[in-house]
Parts: structure tokens; C-alpha cells; sequence
């Protein structure tokens, strides 16, 4: 099947229909990705560790590394190598090796920040809000770009209609980028909210489409403070979470100037941030 999901026996019990039924039942699967960090010459000792869905590795980690603030474009990196660790069966790959250009600082980990992500939480690990709040290069504030309130409730249903690993285990969050049109540019999807955006991120930053202004980034989970922030590292002005944001994401967005909407379903929406953007 893949493995992005995999299958596994389970117990079938419906209170209102017949005897439990043994059966196979289809999982997203969930495992380990090291990303490594250093120059030519010298270590590149483990930066991160997440916790994720197979799939989209490199731009998992060029997306992380982007949004952490490591890298700002593709030139700052020289190679990005999916490999496979020391303890590890020679045909599983949970290694990403990233070789940074020389004029690109080497990451600050250690006592500023120490990386363990979980597929729930993006910015475990840190040692401060400090730490977390990276600021972006882009100016977002700045974007013109502006979406009609229509256009905008389409995009839910847009975005489950492309996401083919949640149709056979319906348990992936999904990110979606899309034009202020509402046309669909780029899905990915992941265990992890916040790594379904850095692979989306990665694979935008490794085109050389960044910032991403004039977009709109549709997530579909809840909008968190580390997903606004991701999405201004990016430069992307027009954040959409068909579930509630926190009270930090909506801060974020607020002292960015991006557009920072909630509970988009069906024909209603709240708009936290931004609302000169959402045309009624």
C-alpha cells in the first residue's frame, strides 16, 4: 500500500448490528525522520527529530529548516540526501542529510533550541517564545491581495477532494495552497499538522516559488500559533483553518499583518485577523 498507510487487523463492534468481525482496517502510518544540519566540511550532526508520514522528505525538511529560519532560499542549500541511518534496515529511509552553502550560519541548537517534534506539537522543545517567535524576511503585511468570501468556502471541500491517503484511513491532516481564485496549487498531507505545512513549504521553496504572497494556505485542523507562523516564514498573507485558531496564532497574525481566518465551513467564517483581505 505504500508507506504512507498500512494495514492492520482490528475488532469490528456495532452495538446495533451483529457479532463482533475480525478485520483489516487501513492506517496512516506514522515514523521517525532525522534531519541532519552542517556544512561541506565538518559534522552534520541531528538538528530535529519528527515524528511523521512517510512521504516527501526532502521537502519536509527544506520546509522545516525554512520556517525555523535556517534557510531562506534554495541557495542556501547545496545538497538535501535521503538516507538511511546506521541502526537502520538498509530499505528504510528516516534520514534527511542536509549540506548547507557556506555563506548560511549553522543552526543555533543546543541551549537555544533543541528539537523533538511530535506529530501533534511543532514547536516542542523550545527553549522560549523567544525562541519560537522567529522573525520572517517577507513583509506580508504589504501583500494587496485580497479573496472573495465565496471563493474562500469552497476551498474545504476542494481540499478533501485531494487528499487520497485520508480517503483510505481518515486520519491525516492535510495543508493546501491555493491561488486567491481559489485554484489548487500544491496538497500535502501528514500526521502532523505542522509537517503537512513544512512539506508543502519545502516543495514550494525547492521550485523557487517563495514568498508566497497572493496565496492562500488552507489547513485542516485548527490554526495554532506554529502554523502562522510557518505560513509568514513562508510569505504567505491569508491563513484558513477550518477549526479554531489559539489566542497566540491570532496574536501572530495580528503583529504580521496577515489574514488570519477560523471555522471556515459551509457559508460561514470568522475572521481574527486581517479582514480588509476577505471580500463579503
Amino acid at each position: 500500500m505504500g508507506r504512507a498507510s498500512d494495514r492492520r487487523q482490528v475488532t469490528r463492534i456495532d452495538l446495533g448490528g451483529s457479532a463482533a468481525v475480525r478485520r483489516a482496517d487501513t492506517l496512516a502510518a506514522e515514523e521517525p525522520l532525522e534531519i541532519r544540519v552542517g556544512h561541506r566540511t565538518g559534522p552534520r550532526p541531528p538538528l530535529a527529530v519528527t515524528m511523521r508520514t512517510p512521504g516527501d522528505e526532502l521537502d519536509l525538511a527544506l520546509g522545516f529548516l525554512l520556517t525555523e529560519g535556517v534557510v531562506t532560499a534554495p541557495a542556501d542549500v547545496l545538497t538535501a540526501q535521503l538516507c538511511a541511518g546506521q541502526s537502520e534496515p538498509s530499505n528504510t529511509y528516516n534520514v534527511v542529510d542536509v549540506v548547507l552553502a557556506d555563506h548560511v550560519p549553522p543552526p543555533a541548537a543546543g541551549t537555544e533550541r533543541n528539537f523533538y517534534t511530535t506529530s501533534s506539537c511543532g514547536v516542542c522543545g523550545k527553549a522560549s517564545i523567544d525562541a519560537i517567535r522567529t522573525r520572517s524576511p517577507h513583509d506580508v503585511s504589504a501583500d494587496p491581495v485580497t479573496v472573495d468570501a465565496r471563493t474562500l468556502t469552497l476551498l474545504p471541500d476542494r481540499l478533501r477532494a485531494a487528499q487520497r491517503t485520508f480517503e483510505r484511513t481518515g486520519g491525516l491532516h492535510a495543508a493546501g495552497l491555493f491561488t486567491a481564485a481559489g485554484e489548487l496549487v500544491a496538497i500535502r498531507e501528514d500526521v502532523g499538522r505542522h509537517n503537512a505545512v513544512d512539506k508543502l513549504v519545502g516543495a514550494q521553496l525547492r521550485a523557487g516559488l517563495l514568498p508566497l504572497a497572493g496565496h492562500v494556505l488552507l489547513v485542516s485542523g485548527r490554526a495554532s500559533f506554529e502554523l502562522t507562523q510557518k505560513a509568514w516564514m513562508a510569505g504567505i498573507s491569508v491563513l484558513a483553518a477550518v477549526s479554531a485558531p489559539s489566542t497566540l496564532a491570532v496574536d501572530l497574525a495580528a503583529e504580521a499583518g496577515m489574514t488570519l481566518v477560523g471555522f471556515l465551513r459551509g457559508q460561514t467564517m470568522n475572521v481574527y485577523a486581517g479582514p480588509q483581505r476577505i471580500v463579503p
